[in-house]
């Protein structure tokens, strides 16, 4: 089997791990159980551009196990766990293409290398796999059924090149079921951007004032969950429907440039490029810690920092000093995810529900997918109601059910006042 990680002997600590988030995933468990003998991803290839994490082994384990022959690669050179990419491949079976801190070469290659499966499916966290299959590997094509995208950043990039007819086959946006972003990006960004900060720096978050840039699903619960270890939380938004539903969530409101005059810290999760712009770096007060939360590390504007700065300093393990215009910015994790790069991501118990949706995403491609056009999908809320029972089920959580007569007086338009 072919593989390049960083060192096989990681393997055992890997498997504690991948076993660890496990416990804490059992819709996966539960799907195990339900298609392990049936195996409905018999015979499908699967080339998999994810986080490489124990909870990402944990749905890698369950496809396999259905019937599927599986390749992963990293979709965040900073995000790879080197123990859990052994396991992987030692344990597992399963071939993997990433390691801990990869150049930006080595990020491509392995990419590359995932692909020699030649798939049938594309499961994407950026799509750079995608891309890369557009860009360099179009004889790929006629093999490929459909892909999956998992995160916010990767569906306005397949949105805009369904826009511009460059997608050349259909892609399930996993991000917009209801059990990935409602969870996923709420509760589980809100608490690993936290985790990740708090491990970088070792901050006190009571008293200080937090600034969070973008007040989608990811920005609202990083947002709250700052907001309850006491923190004066400040929104940044360019959508005035959203900058209102901050202000009423209890959130002071204001441009960025204005608010890095009194942020401790600063916090991206907006999907979008330079938003910690040259006005907001050069109003920033003495001391400020930026961090990043949204896929790529164009969030904030590295480059200026770079250009500008007197002098910069590995100060703490993921934290760089720059000293610029009299000052000190403390930039966390190279400006790349600060939730995976700093801490270890989403919880696996959120993870559960994201990754149900993609082994969803997988299954319902190989019944549908040669019936769909080259656009971007989101799947069905029955699909997506599964999950959320199944997830009930494992909590032990039991629901009210409607009678006939509710049913019937829901359908109905006769009944009234």
């Amino acid at each position: 089997m072919n593989y390049k990680i960083k060192d096989i002997k990681l393997a055992e600590r890997g498997v504690d791990r991948i076993e660890w988030a496990g416990r804490n995933m059992p819709v996966l468990k539960m799907l195990r159980e339900r298609y392990s003998e049936t195996k409905p991803l018999e015979g499908t290839r699967i080339s998999a551009c994810l986080h490489v994490t124990t909870e990402t082994a944990n749905l890698m384990i369950l496809l396999k196990s259905t019937g599927a022959e599986v390749a992963l690669c990293a979709s965040n050179p900073l995000s790879t766990q080197d123990d859990t990419a052994a396991a992987l491949v030692k344990k597992y079976d399963i071939p993997v293409f990433a390691w801990h801190g990869a150049t930006r070469d080595e990020y491509y290659d392995h990419i590359l290398s995932s692909l020699e499966v030649k798939p049938n499916i594309t499961m994407d966290d950026g799509a750079d796999l995608v891309s890369t299959i557009h860009k360099q590997k179009r004889e790929l094509l006629k093999n490929i059924i459909g892909g999956s995208e998992e995160t916010t950043t990767g569906v306005i990039r397949l949105k805009s090149m369904a826009k511009d007819g460059a997608l050349m086959y259909p892609m399930i946006a996993v991000n917009d079921s209801m059990t990935k972003h409602f969870f996923d990006n709420r509760y589980g960004t809100g608490q690993s951007t936290l985790d990740g900060i708090l491990r970088a720096t070792n901050f006190l978050i009571a008293g200080s004032v937090f600034t969070v840039a973008g007040y989608g699903w990811c920005g609202k619960g990083i947002a709250k969950r700052a907001d309850g270890m006491g923190a004066n939380v400040i929104v940044c938004e360019v959508d005035p429907v959203k900058a209102l539903e901050a202000r009423m969530d209890g959130f002071r409101v204001m441009p960025i440039a204005e608010a890095a005059k009194e942020s401790d810290i600063i916090v991206t999760a907006t999907g979008d490029i330079n938003v910690v712009s040259e006005s907001a770096i050069g109003n920033a007060k003495d001391g400020i810690i930026i961090a990043n939360s949204g896929h790529f590390n164009v969030e904030i504007n590295v480059d200026y920092l770079e250009k500008n700065s007197d002098s910069k300093r590995i100060i703490r393990e993921q934290i760089t000093e720059y000293d610029i215009f009299k000052k000190k910015v403390f930039l966390l994790a190279e400006g790349r995810l600060v939730n995976l790069s700093a801490a270890e991501g989403h919880p696996a118990m959120v993870m559960d529900m994201s990754f149900a949706n993609q082994f969803y995403a997988a299954k319902y491609l190989l019944e549908k997918g040669k019936t769909l056009k080259r656009d971007v999908y989101v799947l069905p809320e029955d699909i997506d109601r599964t999950v959320a029972a199944d997830k009930l089920e494992t909590l032990g959580i039991k629901t009210d059910k409607l009678t006939e007569e509710q049913k019937r007086y829901l359908s109905s338009w006769e009944i009234g006042t």
